[in-house]
């Protein structure tokens, strides 16, 4: 990381959105690269490989995923996508390609500063050593003995209830999408069978938490996937 702050590359066309983020980012101690097409912030990151990326998809010269792709062939840099298709398919399919989190215009810039800091903390974790045990709130997992705890108190999954809690933890923070989880868990040839991971994850939430309507850790992102909160 650059001394003035983590180097944040900000990939969008649109120039006052540029402004704003630039202006945003600045003042939280970032320090902010521009690049207005693909071409450019592909050389950009080559040149000096950033902390994270902002990246708006639809560029004028190069779709965002095929950005996502490019850098994924060489980085593990975390990539937030800005943008202003919202449709599930295309969260998918950014997430699918490497995307670590999206957001959708117009966002605030609390929401935009709390998603790059997850991401950033969970780049951290990549490539380091698993901990033994992973806690969030009264949640406690005990990766070496693989037990669960909520508020201290045991609470005993199947193997596969246990699979998927350990495919979030080891993501934590991050959206999984659904075909990520149900290969993770179940197999590659099972990365269509949606209504697996809905029953699992409906028993899961019964477990571990206290009102599995309000759920505190696991987090449906609505058409999208899951995600297991680590804050």
């Amino acid at each position: 990381m650059s001394e003035k702050g983590p180097h944040i590359l900000v990939i969008e066309d649109d120039p006052p959105i540029r402004r704003f983020l630039r202006a945003s980012l600045s003042s939280h101690e970032f320090e902010v690269e521009e690049a207005a097409t693909g071409r450019e912030a592909l050389m950009l990151a080559t040149q000096r490989p950033p902390d994270l990326v902002i990246l708006d998809l639809g560029l004028p010269d190069m779709d965002g995923l095929e950005i996502i792709r490019r850098l994924r062939e060489w980085t593990t840099v975390p990539i937030v996508i800005v943008s202003a298709r919202g449709q599930e398919k295309d969260k998918v399919a950014a997430l699918d390609a490497g995307a670590d989190d999206y957001l959708t215009k117009p966002f605030g810039v609390g929401e935009l500063l709390a998603r790059i800091r997850v991401a950033m903390r969970h780049s951290s974790r990549v490539g380091q050593q698993e901990t033994a045990e992973f806690a969030v709130d009264e949640l406690k997992v005990d990766l070496a003995a693989r037990r669960v705890f909520v508020g201290g108190n045991e609470v005993h999954l199947t193997p596969i209830e246990y699979r998927l809690l350990i495919a979030l933890v080891r993501h934590a923070g991050k959206v999984l999408t659904h075909r990520f989880l149900l290969k993770e868990v179940w197999g590659p040839p099972y990365v269509d069978q949606t209504h697996y991971l809905r029953i699992f994850m409906a028993n899961l939430r019964r477990k571990i938490e206290a009102d599995p309507a309000r759920p505190r850790y696991l987090l449906t992102e609505q058409g999208v996937g899951y995600r297991l909160a680590d804050e």
